[in-house]
């Protein structure tokens, strides 16, 4: 249990890094992924999952 709330809490702090140097790119890119549709959201998803999973490979 310990290792899945230290990897929630790195999760929180690396994606808090982009919104909080750089508010106004953060807010344009989030809308202009509001404007694409459902299949480039899911591919871009998948590749991040798969990264995730091979970097976790290669730590492990």
């Amino acid at each position: 249990m310990h290792d899945i709330l230290v990897a929630l809490s790195l999760m929180l702090v690396i994606e808090g890094i982009w919104p909080f140097l750089s508010p106004g790119t953060f807010r344009r890119v989030l809308a202009m992924m509001a404007l694409e549709g459902e299949r480039p959201l899911r591919i871009g998803g998948l590749l991040s999952m798969l990264l995730g999973v091979g970097l976790l490979y290669l730590v492990n």
